[in-house]
């Protein structure tokens, strides 16, 4: 169950994590609690599902990337096998499973069209994979 203290938590993390070498001990101060409870808090909220991860969000665009939206046919068994070979590319922001006939979607970034095509294509090969629709905006 949330407490306020973890809503108050989460509203910040959301959109004002600070940028330093103790982030927590600066929520902690923002807070009025310790550093240890922020990152007890923290821990919490992960383990049940509130947070998924923490990290900074970039405007891709301002920094020259371009994003697309894959999906993918994968076999059955070769799920994780395929989910872990995408996560090895940088630009893979995430990859999530599925229902449907195309059931492993994930998102990329790249400074080039040559860049994505390389990627798309190494994944397209891999061993599990049916079909491949790039959905590029």
């Amino acid at each position: 169950m949330l407490t306020n203290f973890d809503k108050s938590l989460l509203n910040i993390i959301q959109r004002n994590l600070p940028i330093s070498e103790r982030p927590f001990l600066e929520l902690a101060k923002i807070l009025n609690t310790t550093e240890d409870n922020v990152i007890e808090r923290l821990r919490y909220l992960k383990e049940h599902g509130y947070i998924r991860r923490i990290g900074p969000f970039f405007d891709s665009g301002k920094l020259e990337y371009k994003g697309t939206l894959v999906a993918l046919k994968v076999k059955e068994g070769y799920m994780q096998q395929v989910a872990e070979f995408i996560n090895r590319y940088p630009g893979a922001t995430h990859n999530y499973e599925r229902e449907g006939e195309y059931n492993l979607w994930f998102t990329l970034l790249t400074h080039s069209e040559e860049k994505r095509k390389q990627i798309l294509d190494e994944i397209k090969a891999q061993k599990g994979v049916e079909k491949l629709m790039n959905l590029v905006s």
